[in-house]
């Protein structure tokens, strides 16, 4: 069976500073239509960074669509024409304070692909240096630093509620297991 839906009408029912709402009509495999919405989303980066010592700078920040403050990798969104790359050494220097002498790219992955185009670009950062972030103005970030195999420990225990933080974390565990990095 081919799965792919045909969008047959598409239209732009909202427009913020950076996400936008669209609803597309779509012809499904069966030839009926139905309605899907969908958030425009820039893409971002998700930074698992560590240090010499297995130690990983994280961020506790509150988010308002959950109620809760959330610990979480450090990540942003991509500014328009911004390569992942780009985005990750800014967005890491902003939010925690640090520096690093490498990032590699390890995955890209849809956060939502039910709802959202958010792509969020994971990479890892080493030999990292301290210094002094620079957050956006709306932006309340308190950095904490874990131990990275407590932080998997946290993961399996359901005390991290974020999913590109878990990604990031089960992932990086995985490739030093398999000794891949």
């Amino acid at each position: 069976m081919d799965l792919k839906e045909e969008t047959v009408d598409s239209r732009l029912i909202y427009k913020g500073s950076f996400l936008s709402l669209r609803k597309d009509t779509v012809k499904l495999p069966n030839g009926k239509t139905s309605e899907r919405d969908i958030v425009l989303h820039p893409g971002a980066v998700v930074i698992l960074a560590i240090d010499d010592d297995g130690y990983v700078p994280m961020v506790r920040q509150y988010r308002t669509p959950v109620g809760q403050v959330l610990l979480e990798l450090p990540a942003g969104k991509l500014e328009d024409g911004e390569e992942p790359l780009a985005c990750a050494v800014r967005e890491l220097a902003e939010e925690t304070g640090y520096s690093a002498d490498n990032f590699k790219f390890l995955t890209a992955f849809y956060s939502t692909p039910g709802f959202s185009t958010e792509k969020l670009n994971l990479f890892l950062a080493t030999g990292i240096h301290e210094g002094v972030s620079d957050t956006d103005d709306d932006e309340f970030i308190e950095v904490e630093h874990c131990k990275f195999d407590e932080l998997v420990d946290m993961v399996l225990k359901g005390d991290v509620k974020d999913a590109k933080t878990i990604i990031g974390i089960l992932l990086v565990n995985q490739l030093i297991k398999k000794k891949l990095i």
